[in-house]
């Protein structure tokens, strides 16, 4: 096993398209996993994604696609139908996002799926679950933003939903999909059995409701859009300093006393408490901003990271694959595309670390072309049939 790469010995067939699955499947790859993205005759619906498009090629395809190999199958042809048992008796995991039923009228129902390869580990993602009343709707994260209560509690204030500015159902779950895989594969080491994990985009948001959850179903209440500040701490949100927006997270009363004494700000027993300061939030945020007129962001954060008060500015997505902090981390990584040459791509948010070093950080390849390792693919498959 290459250090840094666990999963160096596993086989993904990525049958889906669009973000969720592709987002699984590209986090199996980026820990060494060879992942095999099967694609029609005319590609992943996201390779017509955009603007933008550099080239014929749609950025947004190559957001969730580094690290794979591309084979087309037309899956309703006989021969591409076998080739899709062949991909299949030769995977350890198998990806899929269709509608739910939908592999099934190809030919590949669950327990045929078992019967052709006894270990295979299956994640189905759908919009809405794969039963229950509503089970099989189409979804996309547009819409499951919504149907999910992510809208509900993200805008300026009531009356005002917003979708979240990423497709944050469908990344969400495709980091629960694979997540799911990897404890299939751990119990597939013990019992030798696969087994099929299903997740979905109501799901995944459902699961990262986190205190909006409990909120209601232990306290009955219904959370709504705060803008930029938390609903239950207080300041922690955008405040605006003399020459742009600086944003502050005060989680303890320690923070509170160091904000106090940074700005100078007289006593005021309402705020002497969270509670207090959420109950009179805006007379707080009046209080702040008055005297964060006085002072310049770079100025402030510096006194609030000398103090250890959580702070920071509010970066576009160029500064932020700009900053040395990002580029340090690995989070932009160097590939070679087939067409576009040297590009630059977001990087996988791991590191690997063994006896206290770093494990050097892998090569990664380009998001692939339509089609591009066809002809490998069928000659490993071909080389598979003869051993």
């Amino acid at each position: 096993m290459i250090p840094g790469q666990p999963l160096g010995d596993i086989v993904v067939v990525d049958l889906s398209r669009a973000v969720a699955g592709p987002h699984a499947a590209q986090m199996l790859g980026d820990m060494g996993a060879r992942v095999i993205k099967v694609e029609s005759p005319v590609g992943d619906d996201s390779r017509r994604w955009g603007p933008p498009f550099v080239g014929d090629e749609s950025t947004y395809f190559l957001s969730v696609n580094r690290n794979k190999e591309s084979i087309v199958v037309d899956a309703k042809s006989e021969a591409g139908s076998t080739t899709l048992r062949r991909l299949i008796e030769s995977a350890d995991v198998l990806i899929e996002n269709f509608r739910p039923g939908t592999l099934a009228r190809m030919g590949f129902p669950d327990d045929e799926l078992h019967r052709i390869n006894p270990g295979l580990v299956v994640l189905s993602i759908s919009g809405f679950g794969h039963d229950g009343p509503e089970g099989g709707r189409a979804g996309y994260d547009q819409i499951a933003q919504g149907e999910a209560g992510m809208m509900s509690v993200t805008g300026s204030g009531p009356g005002d939903p917003e979708r979240v500015g990423v497709p944050i159902s469908d990344v969400l779950s495709g980091m629960y999909g694979a997540f799911g895989v990897m404890a299939a594969l751990r119990e597939r080491d013990a019992t030798g059995a696969g087994s099929i994990i299903r997740t979905s985009l109501l799901a995944a948001v459902v699961g990262a409701h986190t205190y909006q959850g409990t909120a209601y179903t232990v306290a009955g209440v219904v959370g709504e859009p705060r803008g930029n500040h938390h609903p239950s701490l207080a300041p922690y949100g955008l405040f605006h300093a003399a020459d742009g927006p600086a944003q502050i997270a005060v989680g303890t009363e320690g923070h509170w006393r160091s904000l106090v004494q940074i700005l100078n700000l007289a006593p005021d027993e309402r705020f002497d408490t969270n509670a207090g300061r959420v109950t009179h939030r805006d007379d707080m945020i009046t209080v702040i901003e008055a005297a964060l007129a006085e002072i310049t962001t770079d100025d402030f954060l510096a006194q609030c990271d000398a103090a250890g008060i959580p702070a920071g500015r509010v970066r576009n997505i160029g500064q932020v694959y700009d900053w040395e902090q990002t580029r340090s981390q690995g989070l932009v990584v160097e590939v070679e595309h087939a067409t576009l040459g040297t590009i630059e791509i977001p990087g996988p948010p791991l590191r690997w670390f063994h006896g206290g070093a770093e494990v050097p950080r892998r090569t990664h390849t380009a998001p692939p072309t339509l089609g591009q390792h066809t002809h490998d693919i069928q000659s490993w498959l071909d080389s598979a049939t003869k051993d």
